[in-house]
């Protein structure tokens, strides 16, 4: 089957659009580029807070991928369901959660969304359909797999997202649930950030084709890859394939093409690329300064900053909350492993208090958090 190009960098609106619709697609742009300036700020001020030691375990962040996750999560509703990658600050905080309640559990805070015990590669929000990031290469598609599966044995018309990267590709989750999928026609969405690196190696080095994309014929189901810079082009391909899940039609896959900004993780020295090419690809693509020029000027340059503005108060706010919270009791370490161990009637929490037990004795004093290491 025939795949969509990318197609070249858009022109403004007014150029292309009646007025009607360039008013409805200026909201949309807008909408967008919101999404990733708060995506944006919330990944530079990580790196600012786990550089000054505020904020424990790993991080990796997503700076360049913007338009990905808030073209994607656009389309979907509080019910549809999407499942991370390590990479997944962006992806949550598109989906719904409040920027609150994951600074809150970047800092392994009580008052975090997973309660402080989650952290950068654990973080989920069940309220939005956030099923989690994962520190686990290709850790997502079983769970998106599962929740299609109930959507459709439901009879609901929920979609589930699958955000995975190119290193995924070429390992066996990726294969078998794709497949499975398929074969049941199930409403899932296979959404690739291809940033061309595999945590420090070229896609170049690791697989013969250029478009990741052509696997999805193998498994007989449409593809389309699109400029991962562009979020109306990601925003585009991913509405054409929430109303295929919606109404039946199965899964769809979809690969941006897109870049990453920052090493692998926080403290990469990035010895596999050259600084220049880096430079070079934001100085062309960042997805923020694209849609500003495609928006022109439908949005005037005061409006632009005043997003940037609110997006850095927003931050800012949720800093000061999260250092006001206080870590997670060392009595907290085994709820939530299970449903009902909070209910001294469920056979669970049995189990649980004996091992609360025999672990509290040993336990350190948490302080300000401890959450898992890198992947």
């Amino acid at each position: 089957m025939g795949l969509p190009r990318p197609t070249p960098e858009r022109t403004a609106l007014a150029d292309v659009l009646t007025p009607s619709s360039a008013r409805a697609r200026r909201e949309l742009g807008i909408a967008l580029l919101r999404t990733m300036i708060r995506i944006r700020v919330l990944e530079e001020g990580i790196e600012k807070h786990f550089l000054a030691g505020e904020i424990p375990g790993f991080a990796h962040l997503s700076i360049g991928q913007e338009a990905v996750a808030a073209g994607t999560c656009a389309n979907l509703r509080p019910d549809d369901s999407i499942a991370s990658t390590h990479r997944g600050h962006g992806h949550t905080l598109a989906k719904g959660t409040a920027m609150r309640a994951m600074v809150a559990e970047l800092f392994a805070r009580a008052s975090g969304v997973c309660k402080g015990k989650g952290g950068s590669m654990h973080i989920a929000d069940f309220s939005v359909g956030m099923l989690g990031a994962n520190g686990v290469v290709a850790g997502g598609f079983g769970l998106v797999a599962g929740a299609a599966l109930s959507a459709q044995q439901r009879k609901t018309d929920q979609v589930a997202v699958c955000f995975f990267g190119d290193g995924a590709t070429n390992r066996g989750p990726f294969h078998e649930n794709i497949n499975l999928c398929a074969v049941w026609n199930l409403p899932a969405i296979f959404v690739l950030e291809n940033n061309r690196y595999a945590s420090t190696t070229s896609t170049a080095e690791t697989m013969k084709i250029a478009d990741v994309a052509v696997r999805a014929e193998g498994y007989g189901i449409p593809a389309a890859i699109v400029d991962g810079f562009d979020a109306f082009a990601v925003y585009d391909a991913l509405a054409a394939a929430v109303a295929r899940a919606r109404a039946g039609d199965g899964p769809t896959f979809v690969e941006c093409k897109t870049y990453r900004a920052r090493g692998h993780f926080i403290g990469d020295p990035e010895r596999y690329r050259k600084k220049a090419e880096v430079e070079d690809v934001m100085s062309a693509s960042d997805p923020i300064v694209r849609m500003q020029a495609t928006l022109g000027d439908a949005l005037p340059q005061e409006d632009f900053e005043r997003l940037w503005r609110e997006a850095r108060e927003e931050f800012e706010d949720a800093v000061a909350f999260a250092r006001s919270s206080p870590a997670p009791e060392k009595s907290e370490a085994f709820f939530g492993a299970y449903a009902g161990d909070r209910d001294a009637r469920d056979p669970v929490h049995g189990i649980e208090e004996r091992e609360r037990a025999a672990f509290l004795p040993f336990a350190p004093d948490l302080g300000t958090g401890s959450q898992g290491g890198a992947h």
